[in-house]
């Protein structure tokens, strides 16, 4: 049985790799927050977030992500994560994410840290 954190985790990997603006908003609550690192300023609801993330976009096939669920209690869910980009970077992941009862995010903060690229 899959948690609600990991059906998340998948929805996003494929507002990812299609970058549809109605796929990234169905992620998020009305007024969810959106950091890009811990201290960023957030991106307030859909809008903000679908914008911003059209704006700092990955095209599909640039990129491959690995991930598992390091924790989820309740509507807490903490993912580790590795992004390569092949023809460029490599990055390890945390996600730090909290869900509404529907299972749309309210929250999620993302670190990520580069890391030496072995293409």
């Amino acid at each position: 049985m899959t948690t609600a954190g990991e059906n998340w985790t998948k929805a996003y990997v494929e507002a990812w790799e299609s970058n549809d603006p109605e796929h990234i908003g169905a992620l998020f609550t009305d007024d969810a927050r959106y950091l890009t690192s811990p201290d960023s300023e957030p991106r307030v609801g859909p809008a903000a977030i679908v914008a911003g993330w059209l704006d700092d976009l990955d095209e599909p096939g640039t990129w491959s992500f690995e991930w598992k669920i390091l924790h989820e209690v309740g509507d807490f869910v903490v993912v580790q994560g590795r992004t390569e980009y092949p023809a460029e970077r490599d990055y390890l992941n945390l996600w730090i994410i909290r869900l509404a009862p529907d299972g749309r995010a309210t929250e999620f903060t993302e670190w990520y840290m580069s890391r030496p690229h072995e293409g």
